[in-house]
């Protein structure tokens, strides 16, 4: 396993390529939990994400016949532009091989840091099996996205970032994927303090949970989340086992929460996360493991390369998580000034619509009705359920669509 002299090797190797980037206290999330809450930027890094110090750590101690011969990885998005940017400034060939549904933000991205992007497979796995192909075909020397110790010991400078910046950190909150970013960071961490380190996966993809219960790596049949960035079937052979050893819980948290936390820290800290950056942070809001009043305790945002439909998608599923979006329908009487006095109603109690729908043909209503939906901008759970009894106060049946 790797120790703390190889993630400060790592360092040094790195000064000049990835940034030391900012931990700020958030005064809303340490009000909201009653914890002294730091975010770590990693969002801020170059290329968007801290995969740029696994890349960079790799391929800077590549042997001559290695960078004349070029570089081969496969990532969703994050490794591929970490990858494609080192290799760049290292004056080494690289292809990427990316999921055919990636974010056309992160292939963009990949292509214009210098690399070839090649585009096979559902998953991360499958792009790795193409990627590992055309290492044996062309002779190119494969940079893991997460199971090999120097990209792990790269990640680990994180960690000593941490330990610098805040020395009192009690907890640190690492998303997990393949396990890279948490095995280094922990190490750095562990070393360095008695804090403890909590790895979150999301639900649609948590693989370590069942691996730690067997004690063996599981390996699921699919992923499904919205945290692309750490949607992986199984956990590293090489992290699980650093895992194992440094980590002191793995929790998991849904979609729901993710997309909840998203929106939050776009709205009150004014920093873009993707969903992997954001697990972290739910796992805080959402207590999904046991803290103390008055805990230290850091967050690693690890990345903000979110594409913008994607964005879009999970700013209204954080906003409907909220309570502040609100679709119902409902049934008018077919008469003028039916759905003025509805309006007048909505109005009253402080919502604001975004749209309305009004079908009088609709085969679900009687002749003389008229079906209407309405998207709402509401102000918090407790909104919704004031507005939805006030409207059947008044003889509406409500039906909340979303």
């Amino acid at each position: 396993m790797i120790t703390l002299a190889d993630v400060e090797a790592a360092r040094d190797r790195i000064r000049d390529v990835a940034r030391h980037t900012p931990l700020d206290h958030s005064h809303t999330f340490s009000e909201r939990t009653g914890a002294e809450v730091y975010l770590k930027l990693e969002n801020m890094q170059r290329t968007g994400a801290f995969k740029i110090r696994g890349a960079s750590n790799r391929i800077q101690q590549l042997r001559d016949e290695e960078r004349a011969a070029g570089v081969v990885t496969a990532s969703a998005g994050n490794h591929a532009q970490g990858v494609a940017l080192a290799a760049t400034r290292a004056g080494v060939p690289s292809t990427v091989v990316m999921p055919e549904y990636a974010p056309i933000s992160k292939i963009r991205a990949t292509e214009g840091y210098g690399a070839d992007v090649v585009l096979h497979g559902e998953d991360y796995d499958e792009a790795a099996a193409r990627a590992h192909e055309i290492e044996r075909e062309e002779g190119r020397t494969y940079v893991h996205a997460f199971d090999d110790p120097e990209v792990v010991a790269g990640q680990g400078t994180i960690g000593l970032e941490i330990v610098e910046d805040c020395p009192d950190v009690e907890t640190v909150v690492v998303p997990i994927g393949g396990g890279g970013l948490i095995s280094g960071i922990a190490t750095a961490v562990k070393a360095e303090t008695d804090a403890r380190v909590v790895g979150v996966q999301a639900e649609g993809a948590s693989s370590v949970v069942p691996s730690l219960a067997k004690g063996k790596r599981v390996e699921l049949d699919r992923v499904d989340t919205i945290a692309d960035g750490i949607a992986t079937r199984s956990v590293g052979e090489y992290t699980f086992e650093i895992i194992r050893e440094r980590v002191d819980e793995v929790v998991t948290v849904p979609d729901e929460a993710i997309a909840s936390a998203l929106v939050a820290v776009l709205e009150r800290s004014k920093a873009l996360v993707e969903g992997a950056g954001a697990v972290p942070l739910a796992a805080v809001l959402e207590r999904a493991f046991d803290y103390d009043d008055g805990e230290t305790i850091v967050v690693a945002l690890c990345g903000g390369n979110i594409d913008l439909n994607v964005l879009s998608t999970v700013i209204m599923r954080g906003l409907i998580e909220r309570g502040r979006y609100l679709r119902v329908r409902t049934v008018l009487k077919d008469r003028p000034g039916a759905l003025e006095r509805l309006i007048e109603i909505l109005a009253a109690e402080r919502a604001n619509i975004y749209a309305i729908q009004h079908d009088r043909t609709s085969k679900d209503v009687a002749l003389n009705a008229a079906d209407v939906e309405l998207d709402l901008e509401t102000r918090g759970h407790d909104h919704v359920a004031e507005l939805i009894a006030t409207l059947e106060s008044h003889g509406y049946e409500v039906e909340v669509l979303v």
